[in-house]
């Protein structure tokens, strides 16, 4: 088989997973176009390797050996990945990235050191009720 067979397929397979993230809101489907991404890269990996192996006579097969290492970081990548997304959407109820980025934006419009309405003396007073309160 040619090499430019492969390389077009991982090419394809890469540019599928990069408009996935790129376009993509849900962070499940985002993490699914990385690994798309990283399939990609491995098939571009053994690929390369059965060639070289072939006009080198080498036997090490190192693009084999660095698929392999792709694969587990892949694996930890989405697991971790994942347990962060559940975490998030049971924390938030959602995994859609723009809405978590705005509620990670705007934060707290409450600033306890904010003088705008002139009462001073009870926007620093409250946070000490609520260490109390919690304490």
């Amino acid at each position: 088989m040619h090499l430019a067979y492969p390389a077009v397929l991982s090419a394809l397979l890469f540019c599928t997973g990069l408009y996935g993230v790129l376009a993509r809101r849900n962070a499940i489907l985002v993490l699914m176009s990385v690994e798309l991404m990283l399939n990609a890269v491995n098939l571009n990996l053994v690929a390369f390797d059965v060639w070289l192996s072939k006009t080198a006579q080498d036997t090490l097969h190192s693009g084999q050996a660095l698929t392999l290492f792709t694969i587990a970081i892949a694996a930890a990548e989405i697991g971790i990945g994942l347990a962060i997304v559940l975490a998030v959407h049971r924390n938030r109820g959602t995994a859609d990235i723009d809405k978590l980025r705005d509620t990670a934006e705007h934060g707290d419009d409450d600033d306890p050191h904010d003088d705008s309405d002139g009462d001073s003396e009870t926007a620093r007073s409250e946070p000490a009720e609520k260490a109390e309160a919690t304490a």
